[in-house]
């Protein structure tokens, strides 16, 4: 590894092996970092949050960030504190992966891309860039999210003690596709297989393997069955 350039490291930083590291980079303390990890210009790893007064989200200690093997993270992107990278995950520039989520293997987040804490994301999914990935979402594995997609986890939007019980993000299944633009109402399931047609408004549960679109969002007709992953998923 070459000597980097304006690299500020924290205490107890685990580096591993063949890691190469950009410009103008900052890990905070305690960050674990795999072997062959790319860490490209102006970086931010293992950030504290900093919560705002009317914030819901945790207070408790974050655990140190963790990358896997093989983690490339492009230039300007943060990753918080209390939150897993999975081996060969790429996160792309002007990202933002906020504090306790987990993303699985190889996994692309794309450009511009903001995931909020309390996400978990599994392996091979690719999520497109510009897409806002609420706090309390799930998305299995081999999931595709097209750029623009947004969603939600609040249906007060900030009002009323109510919400603090009910705030909940989409959950995504194993294998759908959401379409560019989609916006996705809070606690919506999208079933596995299913696809989202661009520019829908999901405001209720998406059915397996089924097409939807629209304003709001319709049952169209079924995937082809030569387009599921491994057979048919209903």
């Amino acid at each position: 590894m070459s000597e980097p350039v304006n690299l500020v490291m924290g205490p107890g930083v685990e580096l591993g092996e063949d890691v190469e590291i950009g410009a103008n980079v900052v890990i905070h303390a305690g960050t674990k970092i795999g072997d062959g990890c790319v860490l490209q210009d102006n970086i931010v790893l293992g950030k504290q949050p900093r919560l705002g007064s009317r914030s819901t989200s945790k207070t408790a200690p974050l655990d140190p960030l963790v990358l896997g093997e093989g983690v490339a993270v492009c230039t300007g992107s943060v990753i918080y504190a209390g939150t897993t990278i999975g081996d060969h995950v790429i996160i792309g520039d002007l990202a933002s992966v906020r504090e306790r989520c987990t993303i699985g293997e190889r996994t692309v987040i794309g450009r511009g891309t903001c995931v909020e804490n309390e996400v978990v994301i599994g392996a091979r999914n690719s999520i497109q860039s510009n897409c806002y990935i609420t706090r309390a979402s799930v998305l299995e594995d081999d999931v595709f999210i097209a750029p623009c997609v947004s969603t939600t986890n609040d249906n007060f939007m900030g009002r009323t003690d109510k919400r603090h019980e009910l705030l909940k993000g989409p959950t995504i299944r194993r294998g759908a596709r959401v379409g560019g633009g989609v916006v996705l109402l809070p606690g919506v399931e999208v079933g596995e297989e299913a696809f989202i047609a661009a520019g829908a408004l999901v405001t209720k549960d998406v059915p397996a393997a089924k097409i939807v679109a629209g304003l709001p969002a319709r049952v169209w007709r079924d995937v082809p069955a030569e387009e599921l992953l491994d057979g048919d998923a209903r």
